[in-house]
């Protein structure tokens, strides 16, 4: 029987057109995943909640059992904020720690990432349900080559949004795996399903991966000079500086057709921008 790894993907950011350059709509949206193999879950996700003891103690107190540690979130965007300029001294030390030894928990456990950053050009829509749809296509062919790589078979969860936009996500896929001409994802053994990030710690990790870090760095790395406002601070370059080379390295990345594929692509409809900025700042 082969082995089972499990993509939990999530979003940070939004769809909604960006008016100005000054308006306080995110300028970015970010879809992405991790997978993690099934077979250290069980020690991720028991690792995961002691970091977040050891981290955030006050939030972890009101839940007395151990296993309730998954009812009290750490949100990325929480972090993020901690790390803007001005923010209080403590809060970006207690947001560094816990970073540091989040992205270790990922390289130490080989999780992988993969998905889409889309930068909003100033005025325009950007097309939000074909924009979900596409990039949860991508992130399935992404995850696909990697399963066939492992010998593996797999399971993609995304955090909930509403039915009907869920529908839509779970059905752009469902035409791809029941094509004339065959399966496109046969390594993903159904049509990706939904949950909740309190009852999932993989949700809760994709959370932090695109919220504390991929839109943060961004943001930085293709808004400067262009968009003024609270999501784009200079202190974000932090998280760039110390991360960018490790969360470079943790991409699924592959060639296909003699194209490089996969990891943490950009479609960069503000400046037309090479992705690799992403990592460097």
């Amino acid at each position: 029987m082969n082995e089972i790894r499990i993509c939990y993907a999530d979003e940070s950011g939004d769809t909604k057109p960006l008016p100005t350059a000054t308006s306080e709509i995110a300028p970015v949206c970010v879809i992405a995943s991790v997978a993690i193999d099934q077979a250290a879950l069980a020690t991720v996700t028991e690792e995961f909640l002691n970091l977040k003891a050891a981290l955030f103690p006050r939030l972890i107190r009101q839940h007395g059992h151990w296993q309730d540690r998954v009812l009290a979130e750490i949100k990325g965007s929480d972090l993020r904020r901690a790390m803007r300029t001005g923010a209080p001294r403590r809060n970006r030390r207690q947001a560094i720690g816990f970073l540091d030894k989040f992205v270790k928990l990922l390289e130490d456990y080989d999780v992988r990432i993969f998905g889409r950053v889309w930068i909003k050009e100033i005025g325009p829509p950007i097309g939000g349900r074909a924009l979900y749809a596409s990039s949860m296509q991508a992130i399935c062919a992404d995850f696909q080559n990697l399963l066939e790589a492992k010998d593996e078979c797999g399971l993609v969860i995304a955090d909930s949004r509403t039915p009907a936009l869920n529908a839509a996500v779970a059905h752009s896929v469902f035409t791809e795996k029941f094509r004339a001409s065959g399966d496109k994802h046969d390594r993903i053994v159904e049509m990706p399903t939904f949950g909740h990030s309190q009852n999932h710690v993989g949700i809760q990790i994709a959370d932090l991966l695109v919220s504390a870090l991929i839109f943060p760095m961004a943001t930085y790395a293709f808004c400067r000079g262009h968009v003024n406002s609270v999501h784009v601070d200079r202190g974000f370059g932090r998280l760039t500086d110390r991360y960018g080379q490790r969360l470079l390295r943790l991409q699924h990345r592959y060639m296909d057709s003699g194209r490089r594929r996969g990891g943490i692509t950009v479609d960069d409809r503000l400046g037309h921008r090479s992705g690799g900025r992403l990592f460097k700042g």
